[in-house]
């Protein structure tokens, strides 16, 4: 007995976390015996291509929950396999890469590289989200707006544009960006959720009903008796459990201090409007790995700069801290190099990037200050800042005398690199990545063109599709992004990922196999019309998992519509039952578009949707089937 005792303690989950993994283990493997139960003579009917399908799409599954292979060589390999098995013809195969949606996240990154670019997304995240002091705040001052937004807009832009925002947001509190990237897809789908035109799958549901019944349709808040009420519970659901569910992926926050620090000097340019604020209202003490060293103001220095100091115009104000927050300085608005040189290169500040060199012990700059160099002659480059070993260097960043081993901050044309990648005068040369001088005189034009495009598109002028273009060439045209950052900025990894998880859940569809997994749930619901309720939700909201959400839609609702006759009930609660389930997909990352989207920005595993989401799914399950019939009785 001490023994079987002492095994159990072994293999008895010691937390938490591992207990709620074990009981959706549990959960998975009593659906999918159902599964099996229930449709085996089903299969044999369809045949082996259908019986294939499955098979591609579970280990898919398993191959990116259990190992560390990138998710679009895994599932561009099972749609390959089902290419070339036959199962899809080459049409089928490639048409989740002409996919309208695919095309519409691939045109969006454009548009989100000129809002970045102009330093709109900037002023977003000071204007929006703040400086909360912890993660739980910073979550609930992300997900409120990011659901205000998307129950009016499409979820797939309101995402893209908060991608960048969230990123550099969570370098300025030092937080993980595990920690809110799956929090920023999750809210913009508790908020379409809870509109008719939130999500375009609640459309799709409605258009539906509109054809095959005599209603003339939804209001647009008839859904949000339901929808509210699961995105308030999935909100509360995660400030509680955000802690244990989200990952922390990232730990480089907490060794800043050991990182190579700069010394740099910066004015305040002329009507800026940095100018009559306080050092903390301007947003100088909070970027990290920074400080303000002192302020010089003509004849006056003052070396212990309260945060209560008023900026002045012409400001020198010099700081010392690490790269990344250099680059933030060089991107505020009313901030510029204190130096004149960056004004006389001949190349536009529009077209360079920022550039680190360690000087050589063979320069011929060594032991002379960097005015005395010449430096911009003779490089075509001018020195931002300057590190050595760690030192703080007292005086205008003119007057440094170089040595051997300092390390600079260089502003030159991305040529430079080439040209001096071989020079003896230097070590060691790197570009600083995204570092190219923000175009804050066209932020008014960006946000411009993000309004105009929204507007468009909700109000159905254009497709989303069609207005998400037209915004694209917008920002090309009228110089708010150049070519070059346009298409460097777009993720290819996920755009493959959503063109071959498309041909998958193609492959359900042609070979009969989701129709059969639909089916054969529903059958054992039998003549109760709340259990094929849950029935109906349940298989919803499997198949949204793994072929598209518009698609699962369609595939259940003529099923639904023919039980609720079946049954002799109200076909409404059947509607709302989908409409939800279909557009809550927070298992799997292939089963929405902007789980997908926040895939790589937040480093995230496949299990870590499962993990998260899987509770979630279950919660809106339970929420949604004990208040439809309350709302739209049978």
């Amino acid at each position: 007995m001490e023994v079987g005792y002492l095994r159990w303690r072994r293999f008895t989950p010691k937390s938490p976390r591992a207990w709620l993994l074990l009981a959706l283990a549990a959960f998975g493997l009593s659906l999918a015996s159902a599964l099996i139960w229930a449709m085996p003579a089903t299969l044999t009917a369809l045949g082996w291509q259908a019986g294939l399908a499955i098979a591609v799409v579970l280990v898919t599954f398993i191959l990116n929950a259990a190992t560390s292979l990138p998710a679009d060589i895994i599932f561009l390999g099972g749609a390959a396999v089902l290419f070339l098995s036959g199962t899809l013809d080459e049409e089928a195969a490639l048409a989740g890469f002409s996919n309208s949606g695919m095309i519409t996240v691939a045109v969006l990154y454009i548009v989100v590289v000129g809002l970045q670019q102009t330093g709109s997304l900037a002023w977003i995240s000071q204007q929006v989200l703040g400086l909360p002091k912890s993660e739980r705040a910073a979550l609930w001052r992300l997900m409120v707006p990011v659901m205000g937004l998307s129950a009016f807009l499409n979820n797939t832009p309101v995402v893209a544009m908060f991608i960048p925002v969230v990123s550099d947001w969570c370098r300025k509190l030092r937080i993980s960006p595990s920690k809110l990237m799956i929090p920023l897809s999750y809210a913009a789908i508790f908020g379409g959720i809870c509109t008719l035109i939130g999500t375009s799958t609640n459309l799709v549901v409605n258009g539906l009903l509109i054809a095959a019944t005599d209603t003339p349709g939804m209001g647009l808040l008839d859904i949000a008796w339901v929808g509210v009420p699961c995105a308030i519970a999935g909100t509360i659901f995660l400030l509680l459990t955000q802690r244990w569910l989200l990952p922390n992926r990232q730990s480089g926050f907490g060794s800043i201090e050991d990182s190579r620090q700069y010394t740099v000097e910066m004015v305040v340019a002329e009507n800026s409007p940095l100018a009559g604020k306080t050092v903390e209202q301007a947003g100088l003490r909070h970027l990290p790995g920074l400080y303000l060293a002192e302020i010089g103001r003509g004849n006056q220095l003052l070396p212990a700069v309260s945060p209560k100091e008023l900026l002045r115009q012409h400001d020198q104000l010099v700081f010392v801290g690490v790269i990344d927050s250099i680059v933030d300085l060089q991107r505020l608005r009313g901030l510029q190099p204190a130096t004149d040189q960056v004004f006389k290169l001949e190349v536009p500040r529009t077209e360079r990037c920022l550039i680190e060199a360690v000087v050589s012990n063979t320069s011929p700059i060594v032991g002379q200050t960097i005015r005395e160099s010449q430096f911009r002659t003779q490089y075509n480059a001018v020195v931002l800042a300057v590190a050595r070993n760690g030192e703080r260097l007292p005086g205008k960043l003119g007057n440094i005398r170089l040595q051997a081993g300092d390390v600079l901050l260089l502003e030159a044309h991305p040529t430079f690199l080439e040209q001096r990648r071989v020079s003896r005068d230097f070590y060691l040369i790197n570009g600083v990545p995204d570092s190219e001088p923000l175009r804050h005189e066209k932020a008014a034009l960006a946000v411009g063109i993000l309004v105009a495009m929204v507007l468009l598109a909700a109000f159905g002028w254009l497709s989303m599709l069609k207005a998400a273009i037209l915004a694209a060439i917008a920002m090309l045209v009228t110089g708010c992004c150049s070519p070059t950052q346009a298409i460097r900025n777009i993720e290819w990894s996920v755009l493959l990922v959503i063109g071959a998880a498309l041909a998958m859940g193609q492959a359900l569809e042609v070979t009969g196999a989701a129709g059969a997994i639909a089916n054969s749930f529903i059958s054992l619901a039998g003549d109760n019309a709340w259990i094929s309720l849950v029935m109906v939700y349940g298989i919803t909201t499997i198949l949204t998992e793994v072929i598209t959400n518009n698609a699962a839609a369609a595939l259940v609702f003529p099923i639904a519509l023919s039980l609720a006759e079946t049954l002799g009930v109200n076909f409404m609660p059947f509607v709302i039952a989908i409409m939800v389930a279909a557009s809550a997909s927070f298992s799997t990352p292939i089963g929405y578009q902007t789980n997908l989207m926040v895939y790589g920005p937040g480093g995230y595993k496949f299990n870590d949707f499962l993990r998260v989401g899987t509770p979630l799914n279950l919660l809106f399950w339970l929420i949604t089937v004990i208040i439809t019939p309350l709302v739209y009785p049978f």
